[in-house]
């Protein structure tokens, strides 16, 4: 069974660039309070807010994006998404689950709906509508400020530059309620990026969890495997397996878990990551949209369709028969299957750390505006 991905792909293949794939233009749901209207906007476009201004969050002179900045931009980032998404909701109303890439909406909790709704991030002020027939004072309902999108966002009123007020994310209340997520995020994602990559793992975190399935049945149940129980069995107790990441290990077969080099715990997570896991790659998704909206919508896809070409070849390079979906295996149980394995894993961990990055650099950014806020 196949489903069409971004560039024509055949379920994203990982060989392939994601990151620029052109979405074809979806219908635009029905505008409600939650969502982010398309209006005209009647007034200047201005470039940035003045240096002082009546409101403390343009006190530092915060980026201004017009109404049609935003909302062109909002609308190519839900398209983009749902080039991803649109499959996969295509398949669910047949009934059917997607073997590898439905983990991206089940073991991360990130919703296709919530994924799709675009943020601006931290230190960016979206222009309002012009409001012709009110008095100019209330926050009007449709922007990223209203509705179950709008957590964390707080209105702007009219000022210079800024005539009919806007929204922005309220860092304040944000870094508030979430300091111990962007303290933690912050330094899981800096330490692992410090540390080099191991690349001798060969992806065999998904075979431990296979192992002895003849007793435990197989964890993926809709698709075989392709070397069968035997096989697999095999495979693990023949290789050296050396998993440094706690939310695989967790998974593994009871007879797998004293085979593993290492024994990883929550605890010791933040000491263990490093930029070779696939998983620990994967988790820059996790860390990104979980602070949301200060962080960037852009960021988060960037993030996502990573994590997307990562979960494939994850899955190529596990004991599951995946022909039938359109991926052909990567053989880590001979040694041209765990070259190819390692050149991908390699490329990989360059990305993530590039995007581990961009999140730390997004997070400065609402640590100096949170205490820009504190300053008298």
């Amino acid at each position: 069974m196949t489903a069409t991905y971004p560039s024509g792909t055949t379920n994203g293949s990982p060989e392939t660039d994601l990151l620029h794939a052109d979405a074809s233009p979806l219908a635009r749901p029905a505008a409600s309070p939650a969502r982010i209207r398309r209006e005209p906007y009647a007034g200047g476009v201005p470039a940035s807010l003045p240096a002082r201004s009546a409101d403390p969050l343009t006190a530092g002179g915060l980026r201004v994006l017009s109404v049609e900045q935003w909302q062109a931009t909002a609308t190519a980032h839900r398209q983009r998404i749902a080039a991803y998404t649109a499959p996969l909701k295509d398949l669910h109303s047949r009934g059917v689950r997607h073997p590898v890439h439905d983990f991206l909406f089940s073991y991360y909790s990130l919703t296709p709906g919530a994924l799709e709704r675009w943020h601006p991030g931290a230190g960016v002020v979206l222009a309002a509508p012009a409001r012709p027939h009110d008095d100019g004072h209330a926050a009007p309902t449709g922007g990223p400020g209203s509705g179950g999108g709008g957590k964390f966002y707080r209105w702007v009123e009219p000022c210079p530059g800024l005539p009919d007020g806007g929204w922005t994310v309220d860092v304040p209340a944000f870094a508030a309620r979430r300091a111990a997520m962007i303290e933690f995020a912050g330094r899981i994602l800096g330490l692992t990026a410090q540390r080099p990559a191991r690349l001798a793992c060969f992806g065999l975190h998904e075979w431990a969890m296979a192992y002895r399935s003849e007793v435990h049945g197989i964890r993926h149940s809709t698709v075989p495997l392709r070397l069968g129980p035997d096989g697999t069995n095999r495979v693990v107790e023949d290789n050296r397996i050396a998993c440094s990441h706690f939310d695989a290990f967790r998974f593994y077969a009871p007879e797998a878990v004293e085979l593993n080099e290492l024994q990883p715990t929550r605890e010791t997570q933040a000491d263990l990551e490093q930029p070779g896991c696939l998983h620990a790659n994967m988790d820059v998704y996790k860390w990104a949209y979980k602070l949301m909206p200060a962080v960037s919508s852009d960021l988060v896809a960037d993030c996502f369709e990573l994590a997307w070409r990562i979960r494939t070849m994850d899955m190529r390079a596990s004991p599951y028969e995946l022909t039938d979906w359109g991926l052909e295996p990567i053989r880590i149980e001979t040694a041209e299957g765990r070259a190819e394995y390692v050149r991908l894993q390699r490329g990989f961990a360059a990305e993530a750390n590039v995007l581990r990055g961009r999140l730390l650099a997004e997070l400065d950014t609402v640590r100096v505006l949170a205490a820009e806020t504190r300053t008298p």
